[in-house]
């Protein structure tokens, strides 16, 4: 990622983090949704295919964009319309797939499970060295709740495409957490394993450090005398090891270079304010330039407000 000014930024909820092209398209689908023009409705999907016909090598990238774009469209006809009208358009069909998965987060399960599948394996077919579709199939089936050797025969698909795919890790790392399909020690051993071979900046890099605070809010769930000592919870030797593998790594500008950057830093500045570092999560609020995501601030509240308040904690 490009390094923004130390100055202090006023903070902002930004879904496309610092990716201009993407944040240019989210303020015309913006515009869009306050005019049911046809013309318009047109010229946004033409906009959107531009965008994700570029660096079409770059899965990582690719995958950010869309994932934005699902999230934003979710609500919409236009992901289905686009697919519809498109039925051989890989991008289009991945699009409708996600934001049906994305929609699917709200009702417990997808409305069409065949359809969001089929569409994903047209795609898969359309475009077979793309990890995109297996990546929304992978998705699909932990809301699903397949069975494990199911998920994990998806999730080969994905390796054998894109070693490092963050959104693939991620969405394992909920799959096998013992809220869902699997168990503490499982979370154990995939990070581990993880740990083993993973370079230190690949795109997939906060998969521990994401763990760790799904760890630490699980203890503050609790409530009582457990919530009111969380923080020791840092202290322990995988949170700290954590943290020291990635604190002064991460914020040297240049190291993370993948498309969701700003969430890992996000992510970090969080973790590093919960182990009262706060000399250390200087760097990474700087890094920032105010860019915030609602993960994981909003597990105190409004994610702004949590930003906000544990900036203003940092020593200057």
């Amino acid at each position: 990622m490009a390094f923004l000014s130390s100055r202090r930024r006023r903070s902002r909820l930004a879904p496309e983090l610092d990716d201009e092209d993407l944040g240019k398209l989210m303020k015309n689908l913006v515009a869009t949704t306050r005019t049911s023009a046809i013309a318009m409705t047109d010229m946004c999907v033409a906009q959107m295919s531009r965008l994700l016909e570029q660096e079409p090598d770059d899965w990582d990238r690719r995958a950010h964009r869309m994932g934005v774009l699902a999230e934003f469209l979710a609500g919409s006809r236009l992901p289905s319309s686009w697919a519809t009208r498109e039925p051989r358009n890989a991008n289009a069909l991945v699009l409708y797939a996600w934001s049906e998965v994305v929609r699917a987060g709200s009702r417990g399960g997808l409305e069409d499970a065949a359809g969001v599948i089929d569409s994903c394996l047209r795609a898969a077919t359309l475009t077979p060295e793309d990890p995109t579709p297996w990546v929304v199939v992978l998705s699909a089936a932990r809301v699903e709740r397949w069975e494990q050797p199911q998920v994990f025969g998806v999730w080969n698909e994905v390796l054998a495409r894109d070693r490092w795919n963050r959104q693939a890790y991620l969405t394992m790392l909920g799959y096998l957490a013992p809220e869902e399909a699997g168990s503490r020690m499982q979370v154990l051993e995939f990070v581990d394993a993880l740990r083993a071979h993973m370079p230190a900046n690949a795109p997939c890099a906060a998969t521990e450090l994401t763990a760790q605070v799904f760890q630490y809010h699980s203890v503050l769930d609790r409530g009582g005398f457990e919530a009111l000592v969380a923080r020791n919870h840092w202290s322990l030797t995988s949170g700290a090891r954590a943290l020291d593998h990635v604190a002064h790594t991460w914020v040297q500008p240049g190291f993370l270079r993948h498309a969701r950057a700003c969430a890992d830093l996000n992510l970090l500045a969080y973790a590093l304010m919960a182990a009262d570092r706060r000399h250390e999560a200087r760097a990474a609020f700087e890094a920032l330039g105010g860019i915030v995501t609602p993960w994981p601030w909003q597990a105190g509240g409004d994610p702004l407000t949590g930003f906000e308040q544990a900036q203003r904690r940092v020593p200057q």
